[in-house]
């Protein structure tokens, strides 16, 4: 059985895991198997990765210590969840993949671009996303909706500059591979927003039968 693997990607306060939740409800409701999941994260062990990469510390984290944390937690995931998950016919909903190392270690720190390519074989093979929704919106909103939640996180506490080549390494992959991508506007209201994505559903179910 074939499943099909979607992705959702998108800066702070994009509402990714909001929408994700409708959409797995929408497919739910059509008798689909449905597998939620995110990164970094997503096991046991995945988790505890996450963690590391997300809580403030004395110690300051060298980018290539980041991009190595989220390879490694992403090899747990693909071996535990996504790849047990498709085989058996599941549409998997991953709150963030790949696209997001592109997009922060990418754009946000700089990292060379063929590093992380090598980084996605050597750890995916050729498994990549059937679809990728990138939910954009501007910097300062997102922001503003990430900072009413609480406390910020490791990456949160970023400034501008580097949100803003979030932003742009997200809209520039979405620009490049335009059957993969589909950029729905997140600075919507959430009734709008969702209308979207319920709108691609149908797209969904013949990626799926194919």
């Amino acid at each position: 059985m074939k499943g099909l693997f979607v992705t959702l990607e998108g800066p702070e306060g994009a509402g990714k895991s909001t929408n994700r939740e409708y959409l797995a409800e929408r497919l739910r409701a059509r008798g689909l198997d449905v597998v939620l999941t995110r990164e970094p994260g997503g096991t046991p062990l995945a988790e505890r990765i996450r963690e590391l990469l997300l809580t403030p510390a004395d110690e300051p984290m060298a980018v290539d210590t980041e991009l190595l944390l989220v390879f490694a937690a992403r090899a747990q995931h693909l071996a535990q969840v996504i790849r047990p998950a498709l085989a058996r016919g599941a549409v998997v909903l991953c709150d963030r993949f790949t696209d997001a190392t592109y997009a922060y270690q990418g754009g946000g720190r700089g990292l060379s671009l063929e590093r992380i390519a090598q980084l996605e074989t050597f750890v995916q093979g050729d498994l990549r996303p059937d679809l990728t929704l990138i939910f954009d919106l501007p910097v300062d909103v997102g922001l503003a909706r990430a900072a009413a939640r609480g406390r910020l996180d490791r990456f949160e506490q970023e400034g501008m500059r580097f949100f803003e080549a979030v932003r742009s390494a997200y809209l520039q992959r979405a620009e490049a591979a335009p059957s993969r991508y589909r950029v729905i506007d997140a600075g919507q209201a959430l009734n709008a927003v969702q209308r979207d994505v319920e709108a691609l559903i149908p797209e969904l179910l013949v990626r799926l039968d194919d």
